[in-house]
């Protein structure tokens, strides 16, 4: 049934349910070779690029969680996407010369701050450098147009269903528990994220808590019935 499924869900939702093949691990001393490589500590709560500061690097998660926002016109800040170890951030402003975003950390957080364009050349020595970069740039353009079908497509219940499968499938892909994890966003970025307010997140996680899918103790989240939370995610939006 799911197989059959598979194909009309959402493409945010579809992801869940695909293998996926884990991209080979850097070393920072070959990079250190053939470039300088910084590593940064930024702690949660700091920035680590602001929109409008110059492009000069770019930024490869080694631990911890960020996240990256806009202002709106009317000055809300509207959450853009989440990143996690091996994440490659600063991939949204090559070719440009000022970042459009600002990347604030939510935890704790080591980083590689590698060069730009020295990172460039660094790729042509370095295969898993370049495969990481290549890969970067076409997630980025596969999230932004996945996430973009999703809050257009599917009511506020099913966003958030979709939100937990993706969170618990990066994480899998990590080597961690897709069933129990801590949320390292709050709320409120969450429901920035999906375009919902913060009570339409609440109510959801509770409605999705009562009908025996996920347990939910503050940040902590349980994945109890996955098959049925991904067609939560999927069915409703392929049948409406």
């Amino acid at each position: 049934m799911q197989t059959s499924l598979a194909s009309h869900l959402p493409e945010s939702a579809r992801a869940a349910l695909m293998p996926f093949e884990a991209l080979p691990e850097l070393d920072i001393q070959q990079l250190q070779h053939h470039m300088p490589v910084t590593q940064r500590k930024v702690k949660a709560g700091q920035y680590l690029y602001r929109a409008g500061q110059p492009f000069h690097a770019l930024y490869l998660v080694h631990a911890g969680f960020l996240k990256t926002s806009e202002l709106s016109e009317d000055g809300r800040e509207q959450v853009t996407g989440f990143r996690m170890r091996g994440d490659l951030m600063g991939v949204e402003t090559i070719g440009l010369k000022a970042h459009t975003c600002d990347a604030v950390a939510l935890e704790d957080s080591v980083i590689w701050e590698l060069p730009y364009p020295p990172v460039l050349d660094a790729s042509l020595h370095i295969p898993e450098l370049q495969l990481r970069l290549s890969s970067a740039l076409a997630e980025e353009i596969r999230r932004d147009r996945s996430w973009m079908l999703t809050i257009g497509t599917l009511p506020a219940e099913q966003r958030v269903a979709a939100f937990l499968l993706d969170i618990a499938s990066r994480l899998a892909r990590l080597g961690f528990s897709a069933r129990h994890f801590i949320l390292r966003m709050g709320r409120a970025d969450i429901a920035s994220f999906l375009a919902l307010k913060h009570e339409t997140v609440t109510r959801a996680l509770s409605h999705l808590e009562d009908i025996g899918y996920i347990s939910v103790q503050r940040r902590e989240v349980k994945l109890l019935d996955i098959p049925m939370l991904r067609s939560h995610a999927g069915m409703r939006a392929m049948l409406a």
